[in-house]
């Protein structure tokens, strides 16, 4: 851990934006989990909790439940050890998961195209889409091109 800056409940609240109650809170959930006591007993936490209470935060403002963040954590946390390689991961999941939303929504007007109007889209949304997809995997570390 080295020099790693450790933060007392009140100081790791105000930086995240939450009261002192909500990391209470989620450390009973095991959302969050203390670095380690200090010698007067209180709980200290470091940036990765810091990074990861951001992150569950994001999560809670795009109305996912407590048990579904737990649940996307702990999914992410099987896949990389890697902070930031999680960061990306649940940014990623959280944008498909809107896009896939959106697409829904469109489904109606998609179906009323014309083949032609349908050939556009599908050429317009292949090359990103593929390019999500190549990013995904290196992301993850199984980069076929290597």
């Amino acid at each position: 851990m080295g020099n790693e800056k450790l933060y007392k409940i009140g100081e790791l609240a105000k930086l995240a934006d939450v009261s002192p109650r909500t990391i209470d809170y989620y450390t009973k959930l095991e959302l969050i989990e203390p670095e380690k006591r200090s010698d007067t007993n209180y709980r200290l936490y470091s940036d990765e909790t810091l990074n990861r209470l951001k992150r569950i935060e994001t999560m809670k403002n795009e109305k996912y439940t407590l048990e579904e963040i737990k649940a996307h954590l702990q999914q992410w946390s099987k896949v990389s050890p890697d902070d930031t390689v999680r960061d990306k991961l649940t940014s990623l999941q959280l944008h498909l998961e809107q896009l896939m939303k959106e697409a829904k929504e469109l489904g109606p007007i998609i179906s009323q195209l014309k083949p032609n109007q349908m050939k556009k889209l599908y050429r317009i949304l292949t090359q990103p889409t593929a390019a999500c997809i190549e990013a995904l995997i290196v992301l993850l570390g199984k980069n076929p091109f290597s």
